[in-house]
């Protein structure tokens, strides 16, 4: 799906439609009176209906977007025209071989509580340093998630961010070689359950530098649960908050609102960035799985 872990810098998703003009009355005649001839009366123009920021084509030119932002070589030598070619695109990141040429950020996860895990991820994003940050974007924020006890492999690894309660721990992101030993050892965390509606949550990033004054925001996160699996959830969230830190959408101290709606289309919440992937179900066709909103 889209781990892509796959395309988005899916900032400003919906196109702007193009300006049209009716075409212009012709002028009336001059009367037979000495009177100057009357100004030539024109319609005005056709108003167009603004394209949905979750139709068919919003959809592609967000995924192709992030496309764009993360590998520009790409977007320009490959025809990335619809769903099935993003397909093609994300296959070939998956790959076996092409697993350890990437730079890949690694989860481990022994207890999962998402709101917590949003905190988490932001945080760990938010402490990259610049080069560690253009590699992973370069990789479409590739993560794998695993199922294990940070506490019962700290003597054996080394763990780039840990969660406060100490369970969730983040290694990377690195070349995939860097955390082979880490994959090979534990199994991927594997939620197959749908991920359930909930009460809407408020986190706040963490910052590190509490004594510099800075400006505060507070978005909302949608997240879409109709047919999303827990595991598939994560993957979707991660690739939008590590994007949104990325992008400088999401600071230290920003207030986040996770709501839960089975789907994100119908809402009329203006988006600044979304998580766009194929439909699992129906695989021509693409699907908004998260979406971060402008400040509230």
């Amino acid at each position: 799906m889209t781990s892509f872990h796959e395309p988005t810098a899916l900032a400003q998703t919906v196109a702007q439609p193009t300006a049209s003009l009716a075409p212009t009355a012709t002028p009336t005649a001059a009367s037979t009176t000495s009177a100057p001839p009357a100004p030539a009366a024109t319609t005005a123009p056709a108003a167009l209906a603004p394209v949905h920021p979750f139709s068919a084509a919003a959809l592609l030119r967000s995924a192709l977007d992030r496309v764009r932002n993360a590998r520009p070589e790409l977007a320009d030598r490959l025809d990335l025209v619809d769903a099935q070619a993003l397909s093609a695109l994300r296959a070939g990141f998956r790959s076996a071989g092409a697993v350890d040429s990437q730079v890949l950020a690694v989860v481990v996860v022994g207890r999962l509580d998402l709101p917590s895990w949003v905190r988490e991820t932001c945080a760990f994003a938010l402490a990259l340093a610049p080069e560690a940050r253009d590699a992973w974007r370069r990789s479409f924020t590739r993560t794998v998630h695993l199922a294990g006890s940070p506490a019962n492999l700290r003597e054996r690894f080394t763990f780039d961010h840990v969660a406060g309660d100490g369970s969730m721990a983040w290694s990377g992101p690195a070349p995939g070689a860097a955390t082979a030993t880490l994959r090979r050892l534990l199994k991927t965390f594997e939620a197959g359950q749908e991920l359930p509606a909930r009460p809407a949550a408020t986190v706040t990033v963490p910052d590190a530098d509490t004594a510099r004054p800075r400006r505060v925001a507070h978005r909302d996160l949608y997240i879409a649960t109709a047919k999303v699996t827990v595991a598939d959830a994560l993957i979707h969230i991660n690739h939008l908050l590590a994007e949104a830190v990325l992008d400088g959408l999401i600071a230290p101290g920003d207030r986040l609102t996770l709501r839960f709606v089975p789907r994100l289309t119908g809402l009329a919440a203006p988006f600044a960035m979304l998580r766009v992937d194929t439909d699992v179900h129906r695989p021509d066709q693409l699907q908004a799985y998260a979406g971060l909103t402008t400040e509230v």
